[in-house]
């Protein structure tokens, strides 16, 4: 597995090989080991898996706040999203700030996403399945979310923003500069 350090600090993009024949793949694609010898101490509670039937559903920005912040593992089976991270620590020197990359079931990238960062992802192609690892319960009253076409962050999105296929909570979420957030950058 190759690991990568993308331009936030502690968003990783992990890379599983896949060993392939003519009767298809083998692929180990999480190792705790591994894992925790980039991210120490994370431990993942919940697998959750999502399909997007259509071209240009965005799910996001969404976070999970303290004290059920969650960290995210993500990667694509079927299909192809560009994938969002936006870190949202007051305080950071990349505050506001994002990336972004594609995943999908060719390229087999995962992203992880840490406590503090709001994720994002839009769809590419048709019947997309999306795979979360996370590290704590999911909590109603903890959840929390930001605008996904926020023009201060600057996000290119793959679609026309005014086109995206969004849910009714999605289409209700503040600008990061309108959020209470509870997010500290500790250093």
């Amino acid at each position: 597995m190759t690991v990568e350090e993308l331009a936030l600090p502690g968003v990783l993009l992990f890379t599983p090989k896949r060993f392939g024949d003519d009767r298809g793949f083998f692929s180990e694609t999480f190792s705790t080991r591994v894992f925790n010898e980039h991210v120490p101490g994370v431990t993942f509670v919940q697998d959750n898996h999502s399909l997007s039937r259509d071209v240009g559903v965005v799910r996001g920005l969404h976070f999970q706040t303290p004290p059920h912040t969650q960290g995210k593992l993500v990667r694509v089976s079927r299909g192809r999203v560009l994938d969002v991270a936006v870190d949202i620590r007051k305080g950071s020197p990349t505050y506001g700030q994002h990336v972004s990359v594609e995943l999908s079931a060719d390229n087999w990238r995962q992203l992880w996403v840490p406590g503090g960062f709001a994720h994002a992802f839009c769809t590419l192609e048709p019947d997309t399945e999306f795979l979360y690892k996370v590290t704590d319960f999911y909590a109603p009253g903890c959840d929390g979310g930001i605008a996904f076409d926020d023009p201060d962050l600057g996000i290119e999105w793959p679609i026309d923003p005014a086109k995206a296929i969004l849910s009714d909570k999605d289409r209700k979420l503040p600008r990061l500069k309108d959020l209470d957030n509870p997010f500290v950058y500790k250093g």
